[in-house]
């Protein structure tokens, strides 16, 4: 696992994305990790991972999220 980015979500969450191996294939994945009661941060069931092939859709559709929410975009 490759960790790209971390964004946090509330005091006991975030939400971590990563280029993972599965079966043999890359995959871009989000998922959200969580605190343990230990302090540790461990993934948790939300998330979601994707084919590299995907990753100009992905990136498209919340641009246009972005677009929607700030009437501009961001870049």
């Amino acid at each position: 696992m490759t960790t790209l980015g971390t964004i946090r979500k509330n005091s006991r969450e975030e939400i971590r994305v990563s280029l993972d191996e599965f079966r043999g294939m890359t995959l871009v994945s989000l998922r959200v990790w969580f605190q343990a009661d230990d302090g540790n941060m461990r993934p948790g069931r939300q998330g979601l991972a994707f084919r590299p092939e995907a990753l100009g859709e992905v990136l498209a559709a919340l641009h246009r999220a972005d677009v929607e929410l700030t009437g501009g975009g961001s870049a």
